[in-house]
């Protein structure tokens, strides 16, 4: 005996395959955190049939056996209370059902009741994600059912007198029902009900057989990301989709693929939850045993024996390459184990899902979104603390100090959060004291043992020692500074090792380029070095802590076995000075760094293997001759006593970094031949007055910082020799005469900083640099406004240069300049009437900040790459009239005096105008004339409230005139409001609180304007805004808006979508569809949002329009047509005007008066 599938022809298959997909409901798949897994049922199992039929035989004995089998299972012969409405405790039922079993019977369609129980049943399985619904033919053929042949016809002819209309509706639910897969007692064979019963009994529990997977109660603080996963995987598409989630280990990466699959894993047709990996795989036929699962979840059987890998892989795409799944890959190590369990993705049938989680991003290169799982805030890692520490959302009163300790020690790690919460949960306060000390000393075993496991991962052993050299010594520091260590550490570029641990999560690279670790997984590295030799210190690979440090060298217990140690002492209170006899027994050692350290001593005991040697506010006047450098890589001696470094020659051919910044008692730069010297840096050495002529010896040497050595005079010639030169900083040089005349023929010297330089022949001197590319020429013209950060207290006049003379001959030359930085200098009218900026036909940041011009100097309008213009502060700054079509900010902060700016008119870009601090600022022009191409601009000001009517009515012209993006917000309670894409709000007919709403559209619409409104203001280097509409019946995307807003989120902001936008493949009247808006962020969320549907109507006759401007009666105008996506639905909200004007006006007194009363309510 086999279930029933009725064979169907090509053109049948793929419409039906097409409607299941449709049919496939995933609305419910962005729910908050209290919906962890798919709700259970009021019931398993809702039995339909008609009493009169086979209530006393075949359904009761149906029933006990479902019943036996431990199927909680509602028929309305037993459940339903006397005296109570049927139909609704019926409809309550299927609702909360898991699986509806349909028994047809020869008398079944004769009654209305099991007629209108079907369509209630159709629907909620059509509505709802995880509906299934069994039929079962008890004496009928399924044809008849489908067909409405056979016994079926005699009841449809007397249902056809009396419920035409109804009737429709009853055949379109048989023929669907029909079409399912079910069971047929005419294939049992000699028709054996107890067999027949007991089959489908087996079919419902494995039917029933939960898919979701246990979830801790208590998470906190994955929302955001479970939505953005959630919205992304549960969009109707054919295409098939992979996620992969990455971060650190004990992050929540396998907890968020829980939440999700527990989400979405009834809305496929097989799911999967493949586990551990890296820990199955590693057993004996362990990529096997998951391949075996994987069938044996989806197929719900076992598979033929799978003799290999190979093997595994032909049967998964042979079996699964039609189905519909969703499958969860948890803690993959290794593409191997992907390309055994789900290749490309191209495996598994249409609309198919996978989800990947890792701690190696490198293994995410092919999915279609990648989803970095970062640190919990605090309050939400206080939260998540304080419900395993004492079974609630906030610490006890006497204990929220301690909880806040234990909080920073995390780091919002919620792995630690958890274990820790729960080893301190009962404990008194003493006892939470004395382990929060010891945790600062000794770590906690468990959480350990699980962030031990991604060390233990690491490829090699060279690997694992570059992590533990940035455990120990390098955290904080420059990317490009620890390579150049680490090259010399293990003989290669570590620039993949360092990729390698940045992907997988065990350190960060921040935009500046330095080295960050979370301070647990740091700890975990230190813990496995002290493990090495856990009572003597001496003997350990690396000494970072302090103490251990002292006690190593103040007691002479170093070994070989030393390769590194760290030592501050510039704090120490006590004697500080050491013997460097204490170094004799580590000649293995390469790290080194003693800051504020005395040593005494024949230096040729130290280490010739020294590469690093880190010596802040070194007491010597000079490097002893004895210590051997030869394989020294950095040398870094900030804040040094240091005279002159060394008084003889030295050849240090491996030597890229010498740092002696700040070293105010150094005279003269040390007379140094090194091949590889990259960086010289002597910032702050303000008794230097002396470069060596060696300089041009340094045939690598790429950057030298000579800012702040203000009795410098002179730079040598030789310095034109140094080929690889490129950047140089003499900023505060204020005695610096003039730049060696051959520095303009040094092709590699692209670019100077020279701040602050009071010197009008050093400007005469910089004219010849032909190849430079990015200069810095800024003074000082004090401005309290200004956010400097400067000692410098005296301004400099534009009268000690002759502009006039020197930049027009200057900028003639500069034709390479890309980026020129002339701010702070006090440039007025007169010093900039004659320069002419468009000769910098390469100039692509301008920086005329802090200037005294009361507009902008001449040819920056026509510079074709211009893209980033700043005059910030500039007080006496009135207009901006003629601004570049390419460029894409304008920052004019603290421009006073501004009273008007005009847009370009042929601009290519999406712009940024920054306004903050322009009270008198009256008009942005060209924003709203109509022809212009400028895309759009994003206004930043905190003064909007005393804006004039004629800059807000611009916003409105521009909308009016079909602009691509127009934002105007700020910063404070001032804020007016944000405007987005084509059209403006008016008043929405659909609105709610929360970032969702459902609404409905008429069945001839043109388009729909939405809205949306945050909590707060909030600014961030880069950020975007996603709005998401689906139709609620089947979950099918329609539309999706991103919106990248760079520095600044508004708090409120508005677009209009076109039908011919939206992906209406087929429309329903009065269709009900959704609107999800996701900022991307756990500290800002969704206030409001709200939906205007706009109605195509041919002509204005015959509507009555129920709002009137100023309470007048108007009439529409003839000659003027307003654009027929304005034009509003009489069912939906409707207007008044008579002319375009007059509806213009409306627009901006309706939408920005009230909205700004809201926002500073």
């Amino acid at each position: 005996m086999q279930k029933v599938k009725r064979k169907q022809s090509k053109d049948e298959e793929n419409d039906s395959s097409s409607r299941k997909r449709r049919k496939a409901d995933l609305t419910a798949m962005t729910e908050p955190e209290s919906s962890r897994s798919r709700p259970n049922g009021a019931y398993d199992v809702f039995l339909s049939f008609r009493g009169e039929d086979n209530r006393k035989n075949f359904t009761d004995h149906l029933y006990t056996a479902l019943v036996q089998a431990g199927i909680y299972t509602f028929r309305d012969h037993n459940e339903i209370p006397r005296g109570e409405e049927i139909s609704k405790h019926l409809l309550k039922a299927i609702q909360e059902s898991k699986i509806s079993i349909v028994v047809f019977s020869k008398g079944y369609a004769s009654s209305r009741w099991c007629l209108n129980e079907l369509v209630e049943i159709l629907e909620c399985k059509n509505r709802k994600t995880g509906q299934i619904v069994l039929p079962v033919f008890y004496d009928i053929d399924p044809s008849d059912v489908r067909k409405q042949t056979g016994s079926f016809v005699k009841a449809f002819d007397k249902h056809e007198d009396c419920f035409k209309e109804k009737v429709k509706e009853w055949r379109k639910a048989l023929e669907e029902t029909g079409n399912l897969s079910g069971w047929n007692l005419s294939d049992m064979e000699n028709g054996h009900e107890s067999k027949f019963i007991q089959d489908i009994i087996k079919d419902v529990l494995n039917k029933l057989d939960p898919k979701y997977i246990n979830v801790s109660t208590h998470v906190v603080g994955i929302d955001p990301l479970v939505h953005t996963i959630s919205d992304f995987i549960s969009t109707a598409t054919d295409d098939v989709r992979l996620v992969g989630i990455h971060g650190m280990p004990g992050i929540g990466k396998t907890t968020i693929a829980k939440v999700v699959f527990n989400q979405l894993c009834y809305g496929f047709e097989g799911s999967c939850f493949l586990s551990n990996i890296n820990e199955t795989s590693e057993q004996s036929n362990g990529l096997v045993l998951l391949q075996e699962q994987l069938l044996h979840d989806i197929l719900k059987q076992n598979p033929a024996n799978i003799n290999n890998v190979d093997r595994g892989m032909v049967l998964i795409k042979e079996r699964l390459c039609h189905k519909r799944v969703l499958v969860v890959v948890d803690d993959v190590t290794h593409q191997y184990q992907l390309n055994a369990l789900v290749g490309d993705g191209s495996w598994f049938g249409p609309g198919s899902r996978v989800i990947i989680t890792s701690e190696d991003e490198r293994l995410l290169l092919k999915v279609d979104r990648k989803c970095h799982v970062k640190e919990l805030k605090r309050d939400a890692s206080l939260q998540l603390f304080s419900w395993h520490a004492f079974r609630d959302t906030k610490p006890a009163k006497d204990y929220v100090e301690v909880s806040n300790d234990v909080v920073d020690y995390c780091g919002g790690l919620p792995l630690a959060l958890e274990v820790l919460g729960s080893c301190l949960s009962g404990k008194n306060k003493s006892r939470w004291k004395c382990i929060i000390d010891k945790l600062r000393k000794i770590p906690n075993h468990d959480i350990q043992e699980k962030l031990r496991i991604s060390f233990d991962k690491l490829d090699d052993h060279k690997l694992q020692n570059t992590f533990l050299d940035l455990a120990s010594f390098f955290i904080g520091r420059n990317k490009e500074y620890v390579a150049n260590v680490l090259e010399a550490r293990c003989g290669y570029n570590p620039e993949d090792d360092l990729g390698t641990l940045s992907e997988r999560s065990l350190i960060n690279v921040n935009a500046s380029g330095n080295i960050s670790m979370h301070n647990l997984l740091r700890d975990m590295g230190r813990e496995i070095i002290h493990k090495e030799s856990p009572n003597n210190p001496g003997k350990r690979s690396r000494v970072w802590q302090c103490e251990d440090a002292w006690n190593v060298l103040s007691k002479q217990m170093g070994t070989e076995v030393v390769e590194g140690l760290a030592l501050d002492a510039t704090r120490a209170s006590e004697n500080n000075l050491l013997s460097t006899g204490s170094f004799t027994k580590m000649r293995c050692l390469k790290l080194l760094q003693i800051n504020g350290a005395r040593l005494s001593g024949p230096f040729e005991l130290l280490s010739e293997e020294l590469i690093w040697i880190c010596w802040l506010e070194c007491p010597l006047k000079s490097i002893p001759s004895d210590l051997m450098l030869d394989n020294l890589v950095v040398l870094d001696m900030q804040y040094s006593n240091i005279k002159e470094l060394w008084k003889e020659k030295k050849i240090l051919n491996k030597l890229k970094i010498l740092n002696l910044s700040y070293s105010k008692h150094l005279v003269k730069t040390p007379n140094l031949h090194s091949s590889s010297l990259e960086k010289l840096l002597l910032e702050g050495c303000s008794g230097l007055f002396e470069v060596h002529q060696s300089v041009g010896h340094l045939k690598s040497l790429i950057f030298l910082n000579l800012k702040g050595c203000w009795r410098l005079k002179i730079l040598p010639q030789s310095i034109c020799e140094a080929k690889s030169l490129e950047i140089l900083n003499i900023s505060e040089c204020s005695q610096l005469e003039k730049l060696p005349e051959h520095m303009g023929n040094m092709e590699s010297f692209t670019e100077l900083i020279a701040d602050r330089i009071n010197n009008e022949h050093f400007f005469a001197s910089i004219e010849h640099l032909k190849y430079i590319r990015k200069l810095s020429l800024s003074g000082y013209n004090f401005n309290a406004d200004a956010p400097l950060y400067t000692s410098w207290s005296s301004p400099i006049s534009s009268s000690v240069l002759d502009w006039k003379a020197l930049l027009p001959t200057c900028f003639t030359g500069w034709r390479l300049l890309r980026k020129l930085r002339l701010a702070y200098y006090g440039l007025s009218e007169r010093a900039t009437n004659s320069v002419d900026f468009g000769c910098l036909s390469s100039l692509e940041e301008l920086n005329l900040s802090g200037n005294n011009f009361s507009s902008l100097p001449s040819g920056i309008d026509v510079l074709p790459k211009l893209g980033l213009l700043r005059v910030s502060y500039c007080s006496n700054l009135v207009s901006i009239s003629e601004l570049p079509s390419n460029l894409k900010f304008l920052d004019a902060i603290g421009c006073t005096s501004m009273e008007k700016v005009r847009l370009p008119v042929q601009s290519k870009n999406n712009e940024n105008l920054s306004l903050y601090r322009s009270p008198n600022l009256t008009e942005i022009e060209g924003i709203g004339m109509e022809g212009l191409s400028n895309h759009g601009w994003i206004v930043s000001s905190d003064t909007a409230s005393d804006l004039s009517n004629n800059y807000k009515k611009s916003f409105v012209e521009a909308l009016w005139n079909g602009g691509y993006g127009y934002h105007i917000h700020g910063y404070d309670a001032k804020l007016l409001m944000g405007i987005y894409h084509h059209k403006l709000q008016k008043g929405f007919t659909f609105h709610g609180e929360g970032c969702s709403l459902s609404f409905h559209i008429p069945p001839v619409f043109q388009g729909l304007i939405f809205w949306a409104f945050t909590t707060r203001i909030f600014f961030s280097r880069s950020h975007t805004i996603n709005a998401i509409i689906k139709k609620k019946s089947n979950g099918m995307q329609l539309f999706e808006a991103t919106l990248v807003i760079g520095l600044y989120c508004p708090i409120s902001w508005t677009t209009f979508i076109s039908l011919s936008e939206m992906a209406m493949e087929e429309h329903c009247g009065h269709e009900e569809l959704e609107l999800y808006v996701n900022l991307g962020s756990e500290d800002i969320n969704v206030k409001q949002c709200g939906i205007k549907v706009i109605v195509d109507l041919d002509s204005f006759e015959g509507l009555e329009w129920d709002h009137d401007i100023d309470n007048q009666e108007s009439e529409v105008g003839r000659d003027e047509v307003v654009p027929i996506h304005l034009l509003p639905h009489p069912l939906y909200g409707s207007l008044t005007y008579s002319t375009i004007e007059q509806f213009k006006d409306y627009l901006y007194r309706k939408s920005f008066y009230p909205l700004r009363a809201q926002l500073l309510s």
